[in-house]
């Protein structure tokens, strides 16, 4: 990591005069390593608890905000009022060295696929650097520059959001040359009050957009029309058969998706005409920056998906699996609920639905409004959690066969499944992360038969008569 104490010391309004480099920065006392810069946040418990251990782990230097007096001995300190603050403070002046092009992507579905997608396409030309696993927000959008290589020219950043002001620091850490909306639907429309709010939320990533920059945003949003007037950045929109970028879609099967743009074939690994559109920004992004067809093509097909969005595995007994159960709202779970019914798959098709979580006072609504994307293609639908009930009263006089479990019912639910499904059945489950459907996942790729039973962890099966696993 290319920084001094002397330099952090200048950036935070220290009086440290050392040369010496700092290894890495973690605010993570059990990820610290030697030469490394600890920085304690509050928290559940306030990370100052933890200087000495992370001292004693090897770190060389700390930020601090408490009592002087309390300050570790042995170590470089830099004391600032408030060390969130700070550490952000840090990361925008690391940006700034290293000075790589910087792309930002948000939206209510879709941004981590994309920015997997667009990290895939750039690296085609550039050293990339992405966002990693989840950490899209204050604390993990600094950490992601932080950490980037010396050498990274091109750093593609995830921005989440929960409340209103949340995009504007980070678009002002970030400050992106091009920028990105890939969708406006539901999620934390508990805390924005309605999709106009979470629209308005989603605009401010362009707060820090450089004066010269883009922001690509989709063309059937029209939410977004007012909202673009005042910028002096140029916008492009995307969109299937419309927009200033457009692709047709020409085939999809269980592994991949076909599609062109202006005559050109492109494929992604991925299923549903929701990822073309973030295939779009991809390609945008790779357009932007000077790359060819036959570049973006190479990073599009060989792209990599973050866990659990959209990912096929293996049952014990040999069905299909289709993981989506990172997160939910009502047009990620219809998005994907359409596209799953639309392939052509052996055997049954079978989806297992979760609550959809932060959706507001009108959550059993949207909840309800799912039964719209539930079609005869689908041979069973396992409902669990509260508001599935309320798509469950739906659906339970349908010709389907509709099972609802309540929450305190999980392990009856994964044997249910267990002993409903065959080999040959493809079975999707999506909802919110914090129902646990990754427990679920795991049970049905342990081993299992007929008399099989489930431990308290729901990740071991096992019979009383052997101790198979």
């Amino acid at each position: 990591m290319d920084l001094t104490i002397k330099e952090i010391a200048e950036v935070l309004g220290s009086s440290q005069t050392s040369e010496q480099q700092i290894t890495n920065v973690e605010f993570d006392s059990r990820k610290i390593s030697a030469g490394d810069l600890f920085v304690p946040l509050k928290g559940t418990r306030d990370g100052h608890e933890f200087a000495t251990y992370a001292q004693e782990s090897g770190a060389i230097a700390t930020l601090w905000s408490e009592d002087i007096a309390k300050a570790p001995e042995g170590l470089f300190v830099f004391f600032v009022s408030d060390t969130k603050k700070a550490f952000q403070k840090l990361a925008s002046y690391y940006r700034q060295k290293l000075a790589p092009k910087v792309l930002a992507i948000t939206g209510s579905n879709g941004k981590t696929t994309t920015k997997d997608m667009t990290e895939a396409v750039l690296a085609q030309k550039y050293q990339t650097y992405k966002t990693q696993g989840n950490y899209n927000n204050e604390l993990g959008l600094p950490y992601t520059i932080l950490h980037m290589p010396e050498t990274t020219e091109v750093l593609v950043l995830e921005m989440g959001m929960d409340h209103a002001g949340d995009l504007t620091l980070l678009s002002q850490i970030g400050q992106p040359d091009a920028a990105a909306i890939t969708l406006i639907g539901e999620a934390h429309i508990e805390s924005l009050g309605s999709r106009e709010g979470i629209a308005k939320g989603k605009m401010e990533i362009a707060a820090g957009l450089k004066k010269d920059g883009v922001l690509f945003i989709p063309v059937d949003e029209p939410l977004l029309s007012p909202l673009i007037r005042p910028l002096n950045q140029k916008v492009v929109t995307f969109g299937l058969k419309e927009g200033m970028v457009q692709a047709e879609v020409l085939n999809t099967t269980k592994q991949s998706t076909e599609f062109s743009i202006n005559g050109k074939n492109f494929l992604i690994p991925v299923i549903g005409s929701y990822n073309v559109k973030n295939a779009l920004v991809a390609y945008s992004f790779g357009h932007y920056f000077g790359l060819s067809d036959e570049e973006i093509a190479a990073g599009l097909k060989n792209f990599h998906l973050t866990k659990d969005r959209t990912q096929w595995s293996k049952a014990a007994n040999g069905a299909d699996i289709l993981s989506d159960v990172y997160n939910a709202n009502p047009t990620a779970m219809g998005l994907v609920l359409d596209s799953f019914a639309e392939l052509a798959l052996p055997g049954r098709k079978i989806v297992v639905l979760a609550d959809m979580l932060e959706l507001g006072k009108d959550s059993k609504q949207m909840h309800r409004q799912m039964a719209k994307h539930i079609d005869d293609s689908l041979a069973e639908v396992y409902l669990y959690g509260t508001d599935m009930e309320a798509l469950y009263q739906v659906l339970k006089d349908s010709n389907q066969d509709i099972f609802y479990f309540t929450e305190d019912r999980k392990k009856e639910m994964i044997e249910a499944i267990k002993r409903d499904i065959q080999a040959q059945d493809s079975v999707l489950l999506k909802g919110s992360n914090g129902m646990g459907l990754a427990e679920v996942i795991i049970a049905l790729q342990e081993k299992w038969n007929e008399d099989c039973k489930l431990d308290e962890s729901f990740k071991l099966c096992y019979t009383d008569e052997c101790a198979e696993r």
